[in-house]
């Protein structure tokens, strides 16, 4: 019996959208100053810190972050599939497998895939599109084809992504497999094409200089050398069974610089298929040179030309594969796409080499070497990551739109301008960062991140810790450049001894070793920020079996470094430090409710950790440098002090009897939604409780009463912050008005461990909905508003979701 390859199954809980479906009111930005590429965005493919390719619901490639820590976002025609098919029951047609023509008029010689299907007399058919669906669950998409096409076609497309994966997850590489099935009972000609224009050398910044606007805060012009195909070629490379066009330069110089290497795209053939190609087409043209002969019979000239592109000169290469379907059987087609762009630099001369490459060599020249290890390993991959996936979307107890948004808010480690650089001697898995968001373009703001790191601290907890070393390293370092704050014209240093980062730094400047890269607030007096530190790095120990003593010895002198910065603020000697009305949105004046109980578990946790290495004396590696036992001791009896003081004024101070004030000075009757996250911390990390237990059920149950049930009918989410008779607080700042989805997440992860799972869901489920359903997928944002308004997009905070599983785990 001929063997008939399965046809793909896909997960019941993919997000599915009809392609070509518009939105009638997507969420737009509630500040002009955001960036808002509207709702088109789908799934990207390519590995963490690789640089990544998204192709949206409509089918076109609209989403271009192959320059590291830079953002392009606009359709390239050119880059697509198109299908020819012909048999004894239908003419033959061909059509590119987006269904929106290019705007500016190129390529008209093509047919675009329609979205609607007409009746006899013109008319639409359906109200709403019905030739196909688009489906996502991360790392993993599919785009169905129906009602077009006798053939029933899917495409599947993935990069070879799954938890724990240190090296094939970094890989630029995307597969998009291919199942035809012909379900009549006549024999079916198909003729799959992919056409790809020749980009490289265009992602690189044309400026490199890091530079301060009017007011005050710094900007990066990034200018990518978009178009500038000067010297671009392509080649027809045939290897066995293996076909494909090598996209290439010419370079100028011995040394590989940031934006040069290849991109490729290939599949197999074998004598049951034909395959054709064409190596150099205009594709700002009208496209008549490949659809002419791919139209007629899904033949291509098998033209092959190196000439390399003269200025202005744009070119593309195109493959295609025609075989024969019979009646009821299925084939499957794999075609691959990779690219070899080695560097990423940042200012200018501060390179690094992409961790990729350690696997695949530094020179640019080994596109082709992917193709070989994707066609071999294709397989391998898919089996990975269902062996990943599956236990979870096996779950009965977790409805599909929570399995969803699980997988599907990771797109942000492709796509998130991720950094992950090469290995070395101090960084054995090389140095990791994903942007705050799309707006905030420095790396792994530690707040933010407080919330937004669980999934890269539960799936790839050697990413994380690599974070967190980054921060241990940075809480010593002294920046005295001075700067303007904000639009106060307050001047601040940049970084002081002792003061826990805000982020990591910037792309346009030096990632890891020069941090605080935004100057929209004095960060030095943020006090949340050292707290976020030290109760990371102690759950992330936790979190990865308890053992990881190196890690902590690697982050202890940060830890007792930071937690004495921290107390600094403690004006009074109560204990806990006090707020001066600066930090942050929440203009807080005393001692708060929200930092004053992350000090208290980050104190909690800095005693466990001392404890811990006392265990572990002397450590075993004898690279590391160690205080001797007896300081680390009387830090330990120092915290312990701190704590005792300090958790008697939080309680007395801030407790009303039904929930924690906002903080102790400002009058301020504002429920506060996050007001215990250090009690939540403490609970998921097994510390002891920071407030009464019966106190954190009665705050949580009035937040979740207040600021969700009550707040526009429990359709958004929780609200940031409310008053206790509802009436939204009046302020300059828009943060009480807005729901953040980390902290809704967050919030939700609470409830889980309160034994409230009915209410996390419902109030998780309430989140999903606004972000799934008007146009905010694959660019989730740090807030929505009740206006249908976003700010801060692909913002890393929504990888809180993975907290709530966390508590269902």
């Amino acid at each position: 019996m001929l063997y008939q390859p399965p046809r793909p199954k896909i997960p019941d809980c993919s997000w599915q959208r009809p392609l070509g479906l518009g939105w009638d009111k997507p969420y737009t930005v509630s500040d002009a100053s955001n960036l808002d590429d509207g709702p088109w965005h789908g799934m990207p493919v390519g590995g963490f810190g690789a640089g990544c390719i998204s192709r949206s619901s409509r089918g076109d490639f609209n989403l271009w972050h192959l320059d590291g820590g830079q953002h392009t976002f606009r359709s390239l025609p050119a880059c697509q599939f198109s299908v020819f098919e012909r048999s004894e029951n239908s003419p033959a047609q061909a059509y590119a497998l987006c269904t929106e023509p290019p705007e500016d008029g190129t390529l008209s010689a093509w047919q675009w895939y329609p979205a609607f299907l007409e009746t006899g007399n013109g008319t639409q058919a359906a109200p709403i599109p019905n030739t196909g669906t688009y489906q996502a669950l991360y790392p993993r998409s599919w785009f169905t084809y129906q009602q077009v096409f006798q053939t029933e076609l899917t495409c599947e497309q993935f990069s070879p992504i799954w938890a724990g994966s240190y090296q094939e997850t970094s890989y630029p590489i995307a597969i998009f497999e291919w199942t035809a099935h012909n379900p009549t009972d006549a024999p079916i000609t198909l003729s799959i094409m992919l056409t790809w224009q020749n980009m490289v050398g265009w992602f690189t910044n044309a400026v490199k200089k890091a530079q301060v606007g009017e007011n005050s805060n710094p900007f990066s012009e990034y200018q990518p050398r978009w178009g500038d195909s000067t010297g671009n070629y392509n080649q027809w490379i045939v290897e066995s069974y293996r076909v494909g066009c090598l996209l290439d330069r010419v370079r100028l110089h011995d040394e590989i610089q940031e934006g040069e290497g290849q991109l490729c795209f290939a599949t197999v053939t074998n004598p049951s298929m034909e395959v054709f190609y064409h190596c150099r087409w205009n594709p700002v043209g009208n496209g008549a040179e490949v659809w002419s002969t791919f139209a007629a019979d899904g033949s291509l000239g098998d033209t092959q030309d190196e000439t390399a592109a003269a200025p202005v000169e744009q070119i593309a290469a195109a493959i295609a594969i025609r075989f024969t379907i019979r009646p009821g059987r299925t084939r499957k087609i794999p075609f691959i796409l990779t690219w070899d762009f080695p560097i990423t630099e940042f200012s200018q001369g501060v390179q690094y080499y992409r961790r990729y490459t350690d696997f695949f060599g530094r020179t640019g020249n080994n596109a082709w070497s992917m193709v070989r290890t994707a066609l071999k390993h294709t397989q391998l991959w898919q089996e990975r990551i269902n062996d990943w996936q599956e236990p979870i979307l096996n779950r009965e107890d977790l409805p599909n739109w929570f399995k969803m948004a699980l997988f599907n808010e990771l797109y942000l480690l492709t796509s998130g301008g991720t950094l992950w650089t090469a290995a070395d001697e101090q960084n054995p898995v090389g140095q990791f960062g994903v942007w705050e968001s799309l707006d905030c373009r420095w790396y792994e703001s530690i707040d933010v991140r407080l919330y937004g790191s669980f999934a890269l601290a539960m799936l790839w907890p050697r990413l994380d810790k690599a974070v967190l070393e980054a921060f241990a390293r940075a809480i010593p370092a002294i920046d005295d450049t001075l700067r303007i704050i904000g639009d106060n014209q307050a001047t601040t240093i940049r970084k002081a001894a002792g003061a826990t980062p805000r982020d990591l730094g910037a792309p346009n400047e030096h990632p890891w070793e020069r941090t605080n890269y935004s100057n929209y607030e004095n960060w030095h007096q943020w006090q949340d920020l050292p707290s976020d530190f030290v109760l990371q790095v102690y759950r992330d120990f936790i979190l990865t079996g308890s053992k990881d003593t190196e890690f902590l010895w690697e982050c202890w002198s940060g830890v007792v470094e930071t937690l004495a910065y921290l107390k600094t603020f403690d004006l009074d000697g109560d204990g806990i430090p006090e707020h001066s009305g600066v930090q942050a949105q929440r203009q807080l004046r005393g001692i708060s409710a929200y930092s004053g109980g992350l000090w208290l578990a980050a104190l909690e946790a800095a005693i466990a950790i001392g404890e811990i290495l006392l265990n572990d004396y002397p450590p075993i590696s004898p690279l590391l440098e160690v205080p001797e036992p007896e300081l680390i001791q009387e830090a330990i009896e120092l915290y312990r002090r701190w704590l005792a003081e300090a958790q008697v004024v939080y309680q007395e101070t801030l407790w009303n009897g039904q929930y924690y004030q906002l903080d102790s000075d400002s009058g301020s009757d504002v429920i506060l939604a996050d007001q215990l996250c250090g009690q939540f911390y403490a609970q998921l990390l097994g510390l002891p409780d920071i407030v009464p237990i019966e106190c954190a059920q009665s705050a949580v149950q009035t937040v979740y009463d207040t600021c969700f049930l009550k707040f526009y009918d429990a359709q958004l989410g929780a609200a940031n912050g409310l008053s206790f008779n509802r009436t939204l607080e009046e302020s300059d700042h828009t943060y009480p008005l807005e729901v953040s989805i980390g902290i809704n997440f967050g919030l939700a992860a609470f409830l889980m461990k309160l034994g409230m799972k009915d209410e996390a869901l419902q109030l998780t489920e309430a989140v999903v909905r606004q972000i799934y359903e008007n146009g905010l997928q694959f660019r989730t944002p740090e807030t929505i508003t009740t206006v249908g308004s976003f700010r801060s997009s692909h913002n890393l905070t929504a990888m809180a979701i993975w907290a709530v599983y966390l508590g269902l785990a």
